[in-house]
């Protein structure tokens, strides 16, 4: 696994649809009703090369596709894959809606010798996809992520949230969130990703990375 399928991803043509997110390619499908977001999904399912590790939720307004549960799982092979979902999805008159693809991933920090992922599965029941990862096997809960820390870092904020955007989507999630009370600690990783807290100190980071290229150290 490599970064490079992920950005081949975001290079290609006709996958406009698709946002990468921190979990991978995923894209939101508008529909009118439950029936016909199942029924989008049945024709979906017969796409070639979709396989154990698609995701696809549904809703009464919307079908939401995930290509992988894992970034570094996405490969050159997905943009075939992708834009084949898209035909089907505009066969049925489904148009995308980039606005509503989003991730929410609680990031639990750690030094190198405390880094506890094993403890984290077996509490929320989660599946690891990588070795510093968790996900929920039903696709319902947020993902975990083991951020590990430099030893000599010292460690203020042991948990936050990620929320992972499409790239136009950000600063209006930003502005929102600021409008609602929260204050921005930290822009200097912007427009990659902007730090924020609430009223109470705890932090949240909204990240236009991976879906607007540039490196992650988060």
């Amino acid at each position: 696994m490599s970064e490079e399928g992920w950005r081949e991803f975001l290079r290609a043509e006709g996958v406009d649809d698709w946002v990468v997110l921190h979990g991978g390619a995923t894209a939101v499908f508008e529909v009118g009703s439950l029936v016909e977001a199942a029924r989008l999904a049945e024709a979906m399912a017969g796409v070639p090369g979709l396989d154990g590790g698609t995701l696809m939720t549904i809703t009464p307004g919307r079908l939401t596709v995930r290509l992988t549960r894992d970034l570094w799982h996405l490969a050159a092979r997905h943009v075939a894959v992708a834009r084949a979902v898209s035909a089907v999805a505009r066969a049925h008159g489904a148009p995308a809606d980039r606005s509503a693809a989003q991730e929410v991933q609680v990031a639990i920090a750690a030094k190198p010798d405390t880094v506890d992922a094993g403890f984290w599965r077996a509490v929320l029941g989660y599946a690891p996809t990588s070795d510093d990862n968790a996900v929920d096997p039903l696709g319902h809960g947020s993902t975990v992520w083991m951020q590990e820390l430099d030893a000599a870092k010292p460690l203020r904020h042991a948990m936050h949230v990620d929320v992972s955007v499409a790239r136009e989507q950000a600063e209006q999630r930003l502005a929102a969130a600021v409008a609602a009370g929260g204050r921005v600690v930290d822009d200097s990783h912007a427009p990659r990703w902007w730090t924020l807290a609430d009223r109470a100190g705890n932090r949240v980071c909204i990240a236009s990375w991976p879906d607007g290229g540039g490196e992650s150290d988060e």
